[in-house]
């Protein structure tokens, strides 16, 4: 990404789910040279992400479970 302009960036951050400060902060430090700062508040809202997935699985699994344990009692 050779010197995106900044609305595309923010777009880009928009379309990851970032909150208008996140957006704001992170387009200007990428369009400002503070490419490192930028890159490392990206990196935070990645694991945030992360996070919400693995969580997000977590319950999955425990939905599996029961419909597992359910169907099985129904067998018997």
């Amino acid at each position: 990404m050779k010197n995106p302009e900044k609305d595309e960036i923010i777009q880009n951050l928009k379309d990851a789910g970032c909150d208008e400060k996140t957006c704001a902060s992170v387009a200007e430090d990428l369009t400002g040279g503070r490419t490192r700062e930028g890159l490392k508040a990206l990196e935070k809202h990645r694991r945030e992400l992360l996070d919400q997935v693995h969580e997000g699985q977590k319950c999955i699994d425990c939905l599996d479970y029961l419909v597992y344990q359910v169907r099985k009692d129904q067998e018997e």
